[in-house]
């Protein structure tokens, strides 16, 4: 046999491995991506910018909601997130600026409470008191509602052991002490910190 037709023999074995190497691959590369992307734990990042009452609510309920179905979450609190994180979270609402905001008593008849009350934003920034008010009513209502609080919600995100992490740039813009903010703080950081964790996230949100 020639060197030639060696080398076309080498070749066309050669040929015939690739062949059925690729239908191999072609075979089990879906199951096994499947097998993999099954077995991947779902990751979260959450930017937490507002400090208010009704804000608060939504990254508490999404995070600890996402943990408890085994994901991997992170909260970034930043500006006035940072609030949220306070041992003595004092978090209100006020209806000024928010004209979305339904204003439904949480107390008398069910005819009373149905009704949606006007309240245009001069009378919400006219009277004295107004926004403790607002805040005791959206209490009630939650309550009436068997809605946690802000502070029961936060809880559970702990025992889930959601990754709450707080911007240490606007720690040191507003001049707050570590001090102020929960132990189960885990770290501060900056955005360069936060960001290759939020680009690694299957689900990132802004709030």
């Amino acid at each position: 046999m020639t060197v030639t037709a060696e080398a076309q023999v080498e070749s066309a074995n050669t040929s015939d491995l690739e062949r059925i190497i690729s239908e191999k691959l072609d075979e089990m590369l879906p199951r096994k991506l499947e097998e993999i992307e099954a077995n991947k734990t779902p990751q979260m990042s959450i930017i937490a910018t507002k400090g208010t009452l009704d804000w608060a609510y939504p990254p508490f309920i999404l995070a600890s909601t996402a943990a408890a179905l085994g994901w991997d979450v992170t909260i970034f609190f930043t500006f006035y997130g940072l609030l949220l994180l306070k041992k003595d979270l004092a978090a209100k609402v006020s209806g000024l600026g928010n004209p979305a905001m339904p204003m439904k008593m949480p107390f008398g008849p069910q005819w009373f409470q149905n009704v949606e009350w006007p309240m245009p934003n001069a009378i919400m920034a006219g009277i004295p008191g107004f926004e403790n008010v607002a805040t005791g009513l959206m209490k009630k209502t939650f309550k009436n509602k068997g809605v946690a609080t802000v502070e029961e919600l936060r809880e559970l995100c702990v025992e889930a052991e959601v990754k709450m992490v707080a911007c240490q740039m606007t720690v040191d813009v507003f001049g707050f002490s570590q001090d102020e903010f929960i132990s189960d703080v885990q770290d501060y950081v900056g955005a360069a910190s936060f960001l290759p964790i939020a680009s690694k996230s299957d689900v990132c949100l802004f709030i």
